[in-house]
């Protein structure tokens, strides 16, 4: 078997970023903590079996968000000139991951946006009511420990308003 011709890589082998520096190892298990014990079971369940459970698996199983495989993809990157793909070796072969695998992978909406500078985002009457409850700037959006909270004192807010803040919290990690 010919090995195929590849693109060089971005960084020389065995010279590759500390992972410290080329991402984030973030996750904060107060955040996870907090929305464990806000939920009720049946809204534990639905968040479980949603689109984003599998990041709850990923920190349950103590993957960290998985940042070991995305520092090992970043580090053996090849270096080409497609915008919305990346490609990585594993071994001898090139792997591609771009945002319709990511796509088809977490279920989540990639479609293109005209410009990533100013992504347009609505501020609905709904999305300020929210913010208002958290207590945070429209604009500024909330921290993690805002988020944390807020977990705190949701017992009265609607269903929907307690999932929006567990979907934040799974996003903000």
């Amino acid at each position: 078997m010919d090995i195929q011709e590849l693109p060089r890589r971005i960084h020389t082998l065995g010279e590759e970023p500390p992972a410290v520096h080329s991402i984030s190892y973030h996750t904060c298990w107060t955040l996870h903590t907090a929305l464990k014990k806000a939920l009720h079971d049946d809204e534990d369940e639905e968040l479980n079996e949603s689109k984003l459970g599998i990041f709850i698996k990923f920190q349950e199983l103590g993957f960290d968000w998985a940042s070991r495989l995305v520092h090992y993809m970043l580090g053996f990157q090849l270096d080409i000139k497609n915008k919305y793909e990346m490609w990585s070796l594993v071994g001898p072969e090139p792997v591609r991951f771009s945002l319709l695998e990511f796509e088809n992978l977490t279920g989540l909406n990639c479609e293109y946006i005209e410009d990533l500078e100013r992504p347009h985002s609505i501020v609905t009457k709904e999305l300020t009511s929210f913010w208002d409850m958290l207590g945070v700037h429209v604009e500024a959006g909330p921290s993690t420990q805002e988020i944390i909270e807020a977990f705190e004192r949701c017992e009265g807010w609607s269903r929907d308003d307690r999932k929006w803040l567990a979907y934040l919290a799974i996003f903000t990690g």
